[in-house]
């Protein structure tokens, strides 16, 4: 009956042990999760290729468990940085957001890395009605005429990213803005094109999706096709004429030039002219 009891006891204590060890990881886990560390953010609204200031940034507790990878936690560090994206208000500043340390601020601290930035003049029809926004990728069509002085449009650059319109170059705008002109980042060997282009024809901007990324290798647009018209071979040419030589008269005989023959009476030969 003791033992009976005793095996009681040890079973009860066991399974108390069990649940308080359960209980205590439980609650460190719990703890872990709650831990904090600060981290800097911005304390209103950035738009890109501004230059820090302290009053635009300010420290938070963020939770360590789910701290943002090159999040920065000193608010010194980041004192005259330049940020190459738009940043919301109570965002975490990031190294990626940030140019290198000694970019000045202005639009050229967000053009990438061996680009090149171009201004293009455009209307509200070339200009997609406003809807070509800083961020967005575009096409570049120019209408010019061919080697033949035919008019064609022609699709001479892809995928090109808006850097700008106007004067403005916020990414977070979504509203439509007519504009007469559009900033766009180049490679040199694309702003050549662009610049050729612009010189030869009219430029038109085509909005595209982001996720197409399919190239679209195109043989231009003509009047005939417009219009759904076969062109038309050019006539042969006839066959140039060929001289036939006249045939060869024998030479008069000159009235002057007289003839004779030889007449003969039995003995005799004679020559008689006539």
């Amino acid at each position: 009956m003791r033992n009976r009891k005793a095996v009681a006891m040890i079973g009860v204590s066991a399974m108390m042990g069990l649940i308080a060890v359960f209980m205590a990881a439980q609650w460190l886990g719990m703890r872990a999760a709650l831990a904090t560390n600060q981290i800097v953010v911005a304390s209103r609204d950035i738009q890109l290729g501004t230059a820090l200031t302290p009053e635009m940034l300010k420290t938070v507790d963020w939770p360590t468990g789910s701290m943002p990878e090159g999040a920065i936690n000193d608010a010194k560090l980041l004192d005259a940085r330049v940020v190459r994206t738009s940043v919301q208000r109570n965002e975490p500043l990031l190294e990626k957001k940030l140019a290198p340390v000694g970019t000045k601020g202005g639009l050229s601290s967000v053009i990438s890395e061996g680009k090149r930035a171009v201004s293009v003049k455009v209307n509200e029809v070339i200009g997609v009605a406003g809807f070509a926004l800083p961020g967005n990728l575009v096409d570049v069509m120019v209408n010019a005429k061919d080697d033949h002085d035919r008019p064609i449009s022609k699709i001479v650059l892809e995928q090109i990213l808006v850097l700008a319109i106007a004067q403005e170059a916020n990414r977070d705008e979504t509203k439509p803005k007519v504009v007469s002109a559009v900033t766009l980042e180049l490679t040199p060997e694309q702003a050549e094109r662009l610049d050729l282009a612009r010189s030869v024809g009219t430029l038109s901007l085509v909005l595209r999706n982001p996720l197409d990324t399919a190239s679209a290798r195109t043989a231009g647009a003509r009047r005939l096709d417009l219009l759904e018209i076969e062109e038309k071979a050019p006539p042969k040419a006839a066959p140039a004429p060929v001289a036939i030589a006249a045939p060869r008269r024998p030479a008069a005989v000159s009235a002057n030039k007289s003839s004779s023959i030889e007449v003969i009476r039995g003995t005799h030969k004679s020559n008689v002219d006539y």
